[in-house]
């Protein structure tokens, strides 16, 4: 999810900048640190950003910004690098187990950079 810069959003208290937007590769994954908390971003060929813990919950390692971005039946995904469990990059839905999910959290860019407001 991307939310571009907006005269309506001008809120912006607990957005962290995390990067620039130019560290963004598409179809790759970065990691940043966000309050001490590592988060994966994505950026997508059609221009929308994802935010997702960097925490691999199947493996408990952080992998997830190094993973492969795919598609599965038009849900855009992340395979973890380790075991290969894929990842709704919109919801953190786990599709190979579903009692296993990834915290999303809200992610705009805004002047240039990209800014990520973690959820709890």
């Amino acid at each position: 999810m991307t939310l571009l810069d907006t005269a309506a959003d001008t809120d912006t208290a607990d957005w962290i900048v995390t990067c620039s937007e130019g560290r963004l590769l598409c179809e790759r994954g970065v990691a940043v640190l966000v309050e001490g908390r590592q988060v994966a971003l994505f950026l997508l060929r059609d221009g929308s950003v994802h935010a997702i813990d960097n925490h691999d919950p199947c493996t408990g390692v952080a992998v997830l910004s190094r993973g492969l971005v795919g598609d599965h039946g038009g849900r855009r995904t992340v395979a973890s690098p380790l075991y290969k469990q894929r990842f709704d990059l919109r919801t953190g839905e786990c599709l190979d187990d579903a009692g296993v999910r990834v915290a999303v959290h809200e992610v705009r860019i805004r002047d240039g950079a990209v800014e990520v407001r973690v959820r709890p």
